[in-house]
């Protein structure tokens, strides 16, 4: 059986302070905000999109799942993110070897607590 699922078209991420939260995912992150009302704000990740949002119930108030960013060099956007004061829980660090391709990881801080990651595949050396 086939899945009618295409792909990921949005993720929604709960927040606590919208502005808070849009100066996070523009500022440091460098995302484009699409648009914004007064309890949501849209960015682009290259075709798929980020949906910041204030829960609407306390069902919904909780940190998110995390979303792994795929970064060209991961060493430099962990330097570059440091600069800006992001909150790293650890290094880049080597997860998974498979052939000549090696994945590497690193997990952050947003300014709501939700836990996001940085992952970088590469030719191993």
């Amino acid at each position: 059986m086939e899945s009618a699922i295409q792909k990921v078209g949005q993720i929604g991420i709960p927040v606590q302070e919208i502005e808070r939260a849009v100066r996070f995912y523009k500022e440091k992150l460098g995302l484009p905000l699409l648009f914004s009302t007064g309890s949501m704000a849209f960015f682009d990740c290259e075709g798929l999109r980020l949906m910041l949002t204030m829960p609407e119930k306390k069902a919904f108030d909780h940190p998110s799942s995390v979303i792994y960013f795929t970064v060209k060099d991961i060493r430099k956007a962990y330097e570059d993110l440091q600069q800006k004061s992001v909150v790293f829980i650890d290094e880049p660090h080597l997860v998974a070897k498979m052939g000549d391709t090696e994945t590497w990881m690193t997990f952050f801080k947003d300014g709501e607590g939700n836990t996001h990651a940085f992952i970088s595949e590469v030719k191993a050396k």
